[in-house]
């Protein structure tokens, strides 16, 4: 899945150019490392990447290897359930047996060799067993900026991985209660990773989302003819907007979770940047050309040609990319969404999204 906006990192992410298409976390775009990741696993010929219909050259232009067969191009965002569901009904259109493997085109994960042991267990039970498969992640903070799946008992353990039956799925937490989760050892990260059979998920589609269901057998009728296309914007325009969590793995009882102690981040903002860069021994991060004199807990980026100086400030993030400079306080960065809005309401700034 590559479609998001990437806004938590303006103003280096740009409509333009999101997050997925930026070489954040190595010399790759995140988008070409999640496919080199997989690659050992599954070959190129069977990933597809599914993005709006505007970013498809930048999808494209994220690896030379890439074509337009890779990419399941969306008339408009409807969240993560339609986007699975699309890919679900093309796959199976291709394969009865196929079996799929959800991944987000802007995470980190290391080492890779753990997410590959892990997603060939969960695929050995999805072959066999009508199950849906999350993959947890470990905590290693109280976090609360993501969701949470408690485990229930053990399901399966006779493999590298241990798999059990889900409890519960938990918004993100309250501080104090991220607390709780954390140090109770029962509760996961909610990755956004999936493994699952394309009939297993439009099974559950089609009994908890009827209407989606529908529309996407509908759909199914019409691919590989000249109709596709039309048949995409029409499934498009008609399907509800909502994520595959609340469509389907809040409600479904064959929902189990992987256990996966490996390093994982969804990179959502610039302070994201302290958990996988090198600090300085004022514990300040620093990307590109800056000079820090006196300053203390700050991230800098600098994508531009010139230099970034900093004297005497601390908690701060000083991104600058292009023609736009960005001074937020840590504590505040929540709210760049805000700032983009405020942007896009005056049309002397709204060139700068």
């Amino acid at each position: 899945m590559a479609g998001g906006k990437g806004e938590r990192f303006w103003p280096l992410s740009r409509a333009d150019k999101p997050k997925q298409f930026l070489a954040l976390t190595s010399e790759k775009t995140m988008l070409a490392e999640t496919i080199d990741r997989i690659q050992p696993m599954i070959p190129l010929e069977r990933i597809r990447i599914v993005a709006g219909e505007s970013m498809v050259p930048m999808v494209l232009g994220a690896a030379d290897y890439l074509r337009e067969k890779h990419v399941l191009s969306e008339p408009c965002g409807r969240n993560t359930g339609l986007a699975i569901g699309l890919a679900a009904t093309h796959l199976l259109h291709d394969d009865p047996d196929a079996i799929m493997v959800v991944l987000s085109a802007d995470h980190l994960i290391r080492p890779v060799e753990k997410l590959l042991s892990i997603l060939h267990d969960g695929s050995d039970i999805a072959a066999k067993e009508d199950v849906l498969i999350t993959v947890g992640i470990v905590p290693t903070r109280p976090e609360t900026g993501y969701g949470y799946i408690k485990q229930g008992d053990v399901y399966k353990d006779n493999q590298e991985s241990t798999v059990y039956q889900v409890s519960v799925f938990a918004e993100k937490p309250k501080a104090v209660v991220a607390q709780e989760y954390y140090y109770s050892r029962k509760y996961l990260w909610n990755a956004g990773m999936f493994i699952w059979s394309a009939k297993a998920i439009l099974g559950a589609l089609q009994e908890h989302q009827p209407e989606m269901y529908a529309l996407l057998m509908n759909y199914s009728m019409a691919i590989g003819t000249d109709k596709e296309q039309e048949a995409r914007l029409e499934l498009y325009q008609k399907s509800p907007e909502i994520s595959i969590d609340y469509a389907v793995l809040e409600h479904a009882g064959n929902v189990l979770t992987i256990k996966a102690d490996i390093v994982w981040d969804d990179v959502g903002s610039w302070i994201a940047l302290e958990r996988y860069k090198d600090r300085d021994a004022d514990n300040n991060v620093v990307v590109g050309e800056a000079t820090l004199l006196d300053t203390f807990e700050t991230t800098v980026y600098n994508d531009s040609d010139g230099i970034v100086t900093c004297l005497g400030v601390s908690d701060l993030v000083v991104v600058r990319a292009s023609n736009i400079t960005l001074v937020a306080h840590r504590r505040r960065l929540g709210q760049i969404k805000e700032l983009l809005t405020k942007l896009g309401e005056d049309e002397k700034t709204r060139g700068y999204l």
